[in-house]
């Protein structure tokens, strides 16, 4: 018997697979990346970097965002929490506050101070305005704290909401090129970190300038490198190859968050966070998040169609074949588990659309408040709007007191105007919003991305292919698939290939994180999991 048991174990060693938790998760999101673009640029990809991932992970080619607006912030809590903006208090990157009658920012906050070389602002931040609780934070209180968690991302909110409430580090890069932190973390910076900042590491890469990685004949899917939809980088004509050299010595060192090797830099410091927290070390499963924000300020200056975001995506998978070699060899190929993700997509340039006769349009968020402000004073013959953001209308409802006006008929008023706006879809009040039932598809999308204390007395949603931005690159924040639809692939400890083409929603991949595991569900999630990466066979 004992033999039998020990010719078991050397099979299942031999197998490699592990019987037991992975030593290491790693949460990866690409800042607006849309799904389409692993299948647009597959040609050009590496073996070893998004095509390993699809090609021995299991892949969901049908994930979607299930609320609106779609942005960063919302989409990294939703992410973690498994739980929309409606339960988890992130409705936005920043929003104004209809009780506290104030704008406030996602990860906003003004009792902390800033660790290491940023400025006071750029520091005071931690994860307080996150009103549930995330995979994340639910891995370190099954651990009984001891195993690690560290968020990381460029952008602030990138990093701190999806290491949570617990967590042990989250790390976001200043305008002067450093990785900070804040006192809500501790009260002085690791000195791993310090090290790493001292060496300057985005100097060499902004000191050889970006050109393009491959000859121009590969990007044949992207618009000429010449296009009118691009915007311009740090004022600069949109077409390579760019000296970011010249550019950071007029600016500042955060001329590496609008360059692919913004993707390096932060995939270089993960690298070393690994090494020196000694992560993945022992059979306590700790949680490394990483977020590449570059996608998305490349994104928006130049849009999905350029060659700067294919060339963006080429380097890209680059990286993340070097971070898979990386955690092969310093953690071992069977003892991680990872999945990839975006915290949204992107729409298509508005301007190219029209060229090709859509007959679609941008507008601008000054001239959407000044159509609502110049009707509500002809109409009752004062300004009503308190703020117009994140497509919500707050009214001031003192005013309207004061007038003697009933806030419904007020309402009804700008909804039968909102309608003979040409980029109005829908408008819904707060009291549909919260009697939503579901049968309305994207009365659903709002409702989950609606919180009575925080968000409009209105809300709007545009016309598909309308957005609400200027007229070069792109943007985001609709309930629309060219927003909502997004990669994720689960890869490594325990993850069966395949994949699915059955439509998935954002908030299911932290509980099935927390089933893969046996771990509690973040508190806010409806528990919804994907089976698929259950079957072992």
């Amino acid at each position: 018997m004992k033999k039998i048991v020990a010719i078991l174990a050397l099979l299942v060693s031999i197998a490699g697979i592990s019987q037991q938790k992975p030593k290491l998760i790693v949460g990866i999101v690409v800042d607006q990346m849309k799904m389409e673009y692993l299948y647009r640029y597959e040609s050009d990809f590496s073996d070893n970097g998004f095509k390993r991932l699809m090609g021995n992970g299991y892949t969901f080619h049908n994930m979607h965002y299930n609320y609106a607006p779609t942005f960063t912030g919302p989409g990294h809590a939703a992410i973690y929490t498994g739980a929309t903006p409606s339960i988890n208090g992130i409705v936005a990157n920043e929003w104004f506050h209809r009780t506290l009658k104030k704008e406030i920012y996602c990860t906003g906050d003004e009792s902390v101070k800033t660790l290491g070389d940023g400025s006071d602002k750029e520091g005071m931040m931690s994860p307080k305005l996150l009103q549930t609780t995330t995979i994340t934070d639910e891995l370190r209180l099954a651990t009984n704290f001891k195993g690690k968690v560290i968020g990381m991302s460029l952008k602030d909110r990138g990093a701190i909401l999806p290491a949570g409430h617990f967590a042990n580090w989250a790390f976001w890069m200043s305008k002067k090129g450093a990785f900070i932190s804040s006192t809500f973390y501790g009260t002085a910076l690791p000195n791993w970190v310090t090290d790493f900042n001292n060496e300057k590491r985005y100097l060499p890469y902004l000191e050889k300038g970006w050109k393009l990685s491959n000859p121009a004949e590969v990007y044949k899917e992207s618009l000429p490198d010449e296009n009118p939809y691009e915007g311009t980088m740090y004022k600069k004509k949109p077409f390579f190859p760019y000296d970011t050299k010249a550019m950071m010595e007029s600016n500042d060192p955060a001329v590496i968050r609008l360059s692919p090797f913004g993707n390096n830099l932060l995939a270089d410091f993960a690298m070393t966070a690994i090494e020196k927290e000694s992560l993945g070390t022992d059979d306590i499963t700790d949680f490394l998040t990483v977020s590449f924000s570059s996608p998305d300020y490349i994104g928006h200056t130049f849009g999905s169609r350029s060659i700067e975001m294919q060339d963006t995506y080429l380097r890209l998978d680059q990286t993340i074949a070097e971070l898979l070699t990386y955690l092969d060899t310093n953690v071992g190929k069977n003892n991680y588990l990872l999945f990839l993700t975006s915290d949204h997509a992107a729409a298509e340039n508005v301007n190219h659309l029209k060229d090709n006769k859509y007959e679609v349009d941008h507008i601008s968020s000054k001239n959407i408040e000044q159509a609502f402000s110049e009707f509500s004073k002809t109409t009752f013959g004062e300004d009503l709007v308190l703020n117009v953001s994140n497509f919500n209308i707050f009214f001031n409802k003192e005013v309207i007191k004061a007038k003697n006006l009933e806030l419904n008929k007020v309402k009804e008023s700008f909804r039968t105007f909102m309608y003979t706006q040409k980029y109005i879809k829908r408008v819904y009040s707060e009291e549909e919003i919260l009697a939503s039932t579901g049968s309305d598809f994207y009365l659903n999308f709002v409702a989950k991305g609606f919180d009575p204390v925080q968000s409009g007395d209105l809300l709007f949603t545009l016309k598909p292919g309308f957005v609400e931005y200027m007229g070069v690159g792109t943007t985001h924040g609709s309930p629309y698939t060219f927003d909502t639809h997004v990669p994720c692939i689960f890869y490594g400890w325990n993850i069966p290939k395949g994949e699915s083409h059955d439509r998935k929603e954002i908030t299911q991949i932290a509980p099935t994180l927390a089933q893969k595991i046996k771990i509690q569900f973040p508190n806010g999630t409806e528990a919804k999991v994907m089976t698929e990466v259950f079957d072992q066979k």
